[in-house]
């Protein structure tokens, strides 16, 4: 008998163990389970965010074109891609179809592709015509900087503020979409 009430006496504290263990674990998964929901809400930060200064830049253009901040007079859509990037890859077509429709043509666009020289080819042909097109390596990101870019792609407008600031106007740009003009009557 006295065997038998070791093993309940056993068995009853490895169960206690067990049920301590186990909401220790929900515990944590709750707050994991919070932080990833924040995550989701907020999204990770990709880059300057609306209402934001883009900061001071000065770069050269494929073509050989000056390009700064101070340049950004009028609304400016702005795109950050890489070649090893699949959805940079997707976005890219899209991105080019928008960049032909926007007003003032390609001083109104600016593209930077980050990369090493062999890889970055193709999408320089293909942003050329429509945009003026920057090219970084990895370890010289002076208008990526500018833009605090920490993902890729990244689209941006900026636009000056009624301070002259060049500012962010959509951190979000849609290109999938077609902007409709707003009417105000």
């Amino acid at each position: 008998m006295p065997v038998l009430i070791s093993v309940l006496v056993l068995v009853g504290a490895l169960c206690t163990l067990d049920l301590i263990l186990t909401v220790g674990v929900v515990k944590r998964l709750r707050e994991h389970g919070e932080l990833l929901r924040s995550q989701a809400t907020n999204g990770p930060r990709s880059s300057i965010q609306l209402g934001e200064q883009v900061g001071e830049f000065t770069a050269h253009t494929v073509d050989g074109e000056p390009v700064s901040r101070d340049m950004m007079t009028g609304e400016t859509l702005v795109g950050f891609f890489t070649p090893n990037c699949g959805p940079c890859k997707e976005l890219l077509p899209r991105f080019v179809e928008h960049a032909r429709t926007m007003p003032g043509g390609r001083a109104r666009v600016l593209a930077t592709v980050v990369g090493e020289a062999e890889q970055i080819r193709p999408m320089i042909d293909e942003l050329r015509a429509v945009a003026q097109v920057v090219t970084q390596a990895r370890n010289e990101e002076a208008v990526g900087l500018a833009f605090e870019i920490m993902a890729f792609p990244t689209v941006l407008k900026v636009m000056p503020d009624t301070d002259g600031r060049v500012v962010v106007t959509s951190d979000s740009a849609h290109l999938s979409l077609p902007e409709v003009p707003v009417r105000v009557p």
